[in-house]
């Protein structure tokens, strides 16, 4: 196996671990939300995260230029209100399902980047979207209605297909580290505004609270950024996209593994079909989209 073999194939078990570490913390944050606010959860999580990025990148944010900062406000305040709204939802449904439904973003990105960009999308991601509204419906469908978690998990899934279209765009690889720390800092301050209305964040209640956040905030935050930037600059996009849609399985196997969800035949064909989805969007060839596309453009998880 030649060094470059050898630097591909750690990358690509690299970005499996940190996609796996992304798929776990949809039950932790199922716990952590039943006994403390989701916004106070969210605004102690992404201080601890900002706090750590400015600290190492502190010197990459300072290079940055004005357009670059506006962006990156832009980008950090679209990327916080999904996960507001993604992790309101996850507090009314179960993580298996928050898992999956999160994962439409894969189907929204490129249809957003055909209104936004004016890229030509091919047919076939019209049965893409299909399949994957099938497989939502299956997953989330209470009767003929559909619970206001999903619909609150749908509409952050739509915001992080617009965050990953902006960032994709945006993004310069030298800036990558910087204006990954100054949408963090603003994704921070999102949450804490989320907050006011009750006179600021409250403190998680217990150690096990608070050995979630730090989890979140440094293992599935700030350090799956880094590992994530690390990988990607070894690994062509469509592969490193591909990778990356493991996550609402290892979401729903953790679900399933540690009690919180029972597996169903609903589960299994309708997550099937909005996996199937996701892989019909990536691998389709994408006219006027290079494959070395921008390393932060394939996923929005922190």
């Amino acid at each position: 196996m030649t060094t470059a073999s050898r630097v591909s194939a750690l990358a690509t078990i690299g970005l499996l671990a940190m996609t796996a570490v992304w798929g776990s913390t949809f039950v932790l944050i199922k716990d952590v939300v039943g006994r403390m606010p989701v916004a106070d959860f969210l605004a102690v999580r992404f201080i601890v995260a900002a706090f750590a990025m400015f600290v190492l990148f502190h010197r990459h944010v300072m290079r940055l230029d004005r357009r670059q900062l506006l962006r990156g406000i832009v980008l950090g305040v679209i990327y916080g209100t999904g996960q507001l709204l993604q992790t309101w939802g996850l507090a009314m449904i179960s993580p298996s399902v928050s898992g999956f439904v999160t994962g439409m973003y894969v189907v929204f990105t490129p249809i957003l980047a055909t209104v936004l960009l004016r890229q030509r999308m091919p047919a076939v991601i019209w049965l893409a979207v299909g399949m994957a509204t099938l497989g939502l419906g299956l997953l989330s469908l209470n009767g003929l209605s559909v619970d206001e978690g999903v619909w609150l998990t749908l509409l952050s899934a739509l915001l992080y297909g617009l965050h990953i279209v902006a960032l994709g765009h945006w993004t310069r690889a030298e800036e990558v580290f910087g204006l990954s720390a100054v949408q963090m800092a603003v994704i921070a301050l999102v949450c804490l505004l989320a907050t006011a209305g009750h006179g600021g964040p409250t403190l998680p209640p217990d150690r096990s609270a608070w050995m979630a956040v730090l989890y979140m905030a440094l293992i599935a935050g700030a350090g799956a950024m880094l590992m994530q930037t690390w990988a990607q600059a070894h690994l062509p996009a469509t592969r490193a996209a591909i990778v990356m849609t493991t996550e609402p399985v290892f979401a729903a196997g953790f679900a399933v593994a540690l009690g919180s969800d029972v597996l169903t035949w609903r589960m299994l064909v309708g997550g099937g079909l909005v996996l199937a989805a996701m892989y019909l969007v990536e691998l389709i060839p994408r006219r006027g989209v290079a494959d070395g596309q921008p390393a932060e453009a394939a996923h929005h998880e922190v």
